[in-house]
């Protein structure tokens, strides 16, 4: 087999489980909102989950960032010939998860009423605040079997087998939807008008949920039910990664046993390399956190307008931009893996000629999405608005919209070469660059454009935040580009030549949770 030939499957091999796994999320993503909507007419309650679903990812994207390197570390040591050396590195990235968790996490929750009550405090606004403060709670309260799935994710990712990731993604996502039925809706079925396909498949399966719900007296819970739906998923997704990882199999091949104790040098290794990368992180979400759910609704009132409109269809368009960048972010993760691997292998080469690859086909992926997004724009954002919302509010969501689509479809291939090149750097170990950069260019063209742009050009309304936000993608995918090409990283390395100190057999320690596994 050529080279191309060999570098396409090895790229298939992880990206198509990764893909897969990221397009669920964004299907489940999808369908949770479009439960949402159903709720009511009014259009609080996509806002309010919207709302408080960024609060909770924005507390615990620092954390997200920093594990995310775990994928490096292993995917280099097993270029290396020491996989088992990966095992020690994710051991200590959970327990500084649970430690983020308690010391961080659960203390800031405290803190979510004020926070929302403080940033909507127009009277008009108080049933959002009511409602995405609950959901808020919820779901920042459940964000440690989230963080260790992510964790044990990447360890996964790295070792070259994503299939594990993509079991307990589709299996945590279908339970989480199930929940979402019975728990929101409880014993009113839910209705969607989607031809053949409602009427002979959901619509009865929505039924017979809702059967189960009266049955055991369960009422409908509004938007609190969506989030312990999303809880209940999470905790399914770490739990099978979890079982594998301890296994007795991966016990043996590759030492996960034996690498629970902690570790210093994994620490500082996950830290020197991590701490940009989380940094970039909750960075970048605080940025689109602030552009969201205050520039976009402060840009509304600029012009006039109900600002729940503008938050409302600004979060309607960000769903289909998910349908764009994540499967872009599972093609990602393979060129941070097999990046990772040809580091370790100590061949740079083979690491461009791979990056290069995913590149060219994120760059078709996400262009084709801009097309669609110019040419649908008008009927994708209708999904989302309820059949019962009046004639004239409808048209102006709708309106709003679609300009926001035309933002989105201007920055598509800007933004698979930003996602692309900054997971190859990445998986090289150059995190320091990127994430000084996406800091510096996040608040100026996100945070001081739109707010300049709502202050000296109101009649641009929303899209004023949008355009700054377009500028950073664009921004961004050419300074990452630019540093890619450069070609500094690939002198860099993360496998130490050291072996691991402390390494006791966890089975002495504690019983096999997976009894019979193979």
């Amino acid at each position: 087999m050529t080279d191309a030939g060999s570098a396409l499957k090895e790229m298939l091999v992880i990206a198509i489980p990764s893909v897969a796994t990221m397009s669920s999320y964004t299907i489940m993503q999808f369908a949770d909102k479009l439960m949402v909507s159903r709720i009511g007419p009014e259009p609080v309650y996509v806002s309010a989950q919207s709302n408080g679903g960024i609060l909770s990812w924005t507390l615990i994207a620092f954390l997200l960032g920093m594990t995310g390197v775990v994928n490096s570390f292993v995917s280099q040591n097993l270029g290396a010939g020491k996989p088992e050396r990966g095992a020690s590195y994710t051991f200590n990235a959970l327990y500084m998860s649970i430690a983020y968790y308690l010391v961080f996490v659960i203390p800031m929750t405290l803190a979510v009423p004020f926070y929302f009550s403080r940033l909507h405090n127009q009277p008009e606004m108080s049933t959002l605040v009511e409602l995405e403060t609950q959901y808020a709670v919820i779901m920042l309260m459940g964000t440690l079997p989230m963080m260790l799935a992510r964790t044990l994710h990447h360890y996964f990712y790295g070792l070259h087998r994503p299939w594990v990731v993509l079991i307990s993604a589709l299996a945590a996502n279908l339970v989480n939807v199930t929940l979402n039925v019975v728990l929101i809706f409880g014993d009113q079925a839910l209705t969607l008008q989607a031809g053949w396909l409602g009427e002979f498949v959901l619509n009865p399966l929505f039924a017979a949920l809702a059967s189960l719900a009266g049955a055991i007296g369960l009422e409908p819970m509004g938007i609190v039910g969506a989030a312990y739906a999303t809880v209940t998923g999470a905790v399914i997704e770490m739990l099978i990664p979890l079982a594998l990882f301890l296994s007795p199999r991966y016990a043996r091949l590759f030492g996960t046993r034996r690498a629970w104790r902690y570790c210093a040098d994994c620490v500082k290794g996950l830290v020197r390399v991590g701490l940009a990368p989380g940094l970039m992180f909750i960075n970048e979400i605080v940025c689109w956190n602030m552009l969201m759910v205050w520039l976009v609704p402060m840009g509304g009132k600029a012009m006039g307008d109900d600002p729940v409109l503008h938050n409302t269809t600004g979060w309607i368009a960000l769903q289909y931009m998910h349908l764009s960048f994540m499967p872009a972010v599972g093609l990602s993760i393979a060129a941070q893996a097999m990046v990772g691997k040809c580091m370790g292998m100590k061949r740079p080469d083979l690491a461009t000629k791979r990056a290069m690859l995913v590149l060219k086909i994120t760059l078709g992926y996400m262009g084709l999405c801009a097309l669609v997004f110019v040419i649908f724009r008008a009927q994708l954002i209708s999904v989302f608005i309820d059949d019962a919302t009046p004639p004239e509010e409808r048209a102006k969501l709708i309106a709003i919209g679609s300009s926001v689509m035309i933002a989105a479809a201007i920055f598509q291939l800007f933004d698979a070469l930003a996602i692309t090149t900054s997971a190859a750097l990445r998986g090289a170990g150059d995190t320091v660059f990127p994430g000084i950069v996406t800091i510096i260019l996040s608040w100026t063209c996100i945070v001081g454009l739109g707010l300049g742009l709502i202050h000296f050009a109101p009649g641009l309304g929303s899209m004023g935040p949008w355009i700054g936000a377009s500028l950073y993608i664009i921004l961004l995918g050419v300074l990452l580009g630019i540093r890619f090409a450069q070609g500094k990283w690939k002198t860099l390395s993360l496998v130490e030549p050291d072996p691991q100190p402390d390494l006791d057999p966890l089975d002495e320690v504690m019983p096999d949770p997976t009894v019979g596994a193979v």
